[in-house]
């Protein structure tokens, strides 16, 4: 039986209850008893670190009740070949399962039965497995080091970093990528590139301030020209299809920047499916990139753009930074928020439709694009939880 029990491999997955992360907890303290060489692959606040894994499994293991494996094989082969930015040895994956087998027994109690073990030893086997076995497959770098050549205040809580990379870092305009800054050791974050990939290693971020947030606090008050960063692979499938038909693009605040790459690697056609994109944020000043977007739809007919502001006036913090406006020709600034202004216009269900942003945004205008009759298959965005 094993893999092929779904009763046994119920039990498995509802152990891993998101919500309820004593299991996860007790295994990272046992795993780090056994093995206290892997502590150091860690940050000293594990709570984000717990909370990711505990998700992972959960759906790893809820996939294979389901008896579906190959997304969870490509999902575990791509996080093994994450993980080699961390350094992991092949060692540590052999600790990590007994780590996890023994944590996991005590865990579930009573209901730990022989078909219960069988399971938790074969899916444990396979998700160290695929991992280790994806990490000393690849080829390619494990990560790419650069240095920052530049870094503009342009908000109060957001800024524009760029990057020359020491070698080129192949992706996809739309991609994300894994950052890792200096002033936080061992903490890893999910930037998007806002330039498409660049031959000769320039790499442009923008970032803004998550309250509570080390990193994007450090990237956007602390970072300087001169520091050096690590990035990992690329994730992500958004994209244009050039043959897809017209194209509506929905970003807030820095949820630019992917759709900004997209842009501009249109750019490079003579015809395009036509794009709209609404560009959204509190303030006025805080459409930052404006006079880039302005640029671009001045050159190109098939891009239209319309920014989107909550509030009609600038707080008065904002003369201290760059003045955003555009030259004439944009469209008219409107206000209110985002989704409504967007739905105003009707459903867009003959588009393809790519929202970045926040989560609680992405979801408020899926769902009022959904209510107006978009259809959910058009609609992309990249996973809120990464």
């Amino acid at each position: 039986m094993g893999l092929d029990d779904r009763a046994a491999l119920q039990v498995l997955r509802d152990a891993f209850d998101p919500a309820s992360p004593d299991l996860v907890r007790r295994f990272y303290t046992h795993w780090f008893a056994l093995d206290s060489s892997v502590r150091e692959l860690f940050p000293p606040e594990m709570d984000s670190q717990r909370a990711a894994f505990a998700h992972a499994l959960h759906w790893v293991y809820g996939e294979l009740v389901a008896q579906r494996a190959d997304e969870p094989v490509a999902f575990l082969a791509q996080l093994g070949r994450d993980h080699r930015k961390y350094g992991v040895l092949p060692a540590q994956y052999e600790t990590l399962r007994r780590a996890l087998y023994a944590t996991m027994r005590g865990h579930v109690g009573d209901a730990w039965t022989d078909a219960v073990s069988r399971a938790a030893e074969q899916s444990l086997n396979l998700i160290t497995g695929v991992m280790s076995g994806a990490a000393d497959s690849e080829e390619g770098p494990a990560w790419w080091d650069g240095t920052v050549v530049e870094h503009a205040r342009v908000s109060r809580d957001l800024a524009v970093v760029r990057l020359r990379l020491d070698r080129p870092l192949q992706y996809h305009a739309g991609q994300y990528v894994n950052v890792h800054v200096p002033q936080c050791p061992h903490r890893w974050r999910y930037l998007s590139p806002a330039i498409p990939p660049d031959p000769d290693g320039r790499i442009e971020f923008h970032v803004r301030v998550v309250p509570g947030g080390l990193v994007s606090n450090a990237i956007v008050s602390e970072t300087r020209p001169g520091d050096r960063w690590r990035l990992a692979g690329p994730h992500g499938a958004l994209r244009v299809d050039r043959d897809g038909g017209d194209v509506l693009m929905v970003a807030g605040s820095t949820g630019l920047a992917p759709l900004r790459a997209l842009i501009l690697d249109l750019s490079r056609y003579a015809q395009n499916p036509r794009v709209h994109l609404f560009f959204g944020a509190r303030y006025f000043c805080e459409l930052y990139d404006l006079r880039t977007l302005w640029q671009v739809a001045a050159q190109n007919p098939w891009l239209s753009v319309s920014p989107v502001t909550e509030y009609n006036r600038d707080p008065p913090w904002a003369a201290d930074y760059p003045d955003v406006s555009p030259p004439r020709g944009l469209h008219v600034r409107q206000s209110g928020r985002l989704p409504e202004v967007v739905t105003n216009y009707g459903g867009w269900g003959d588009r393809q439709i790519l929202i970045c942003g926040g989560p609680a945004m992405v979801r408020a205008t899926k769902a009022a694009l959904i209510a107006k009759g978009a259809p959910p298959e058009r609609i992309r965005h990249d996973p809120l939880s990464r």
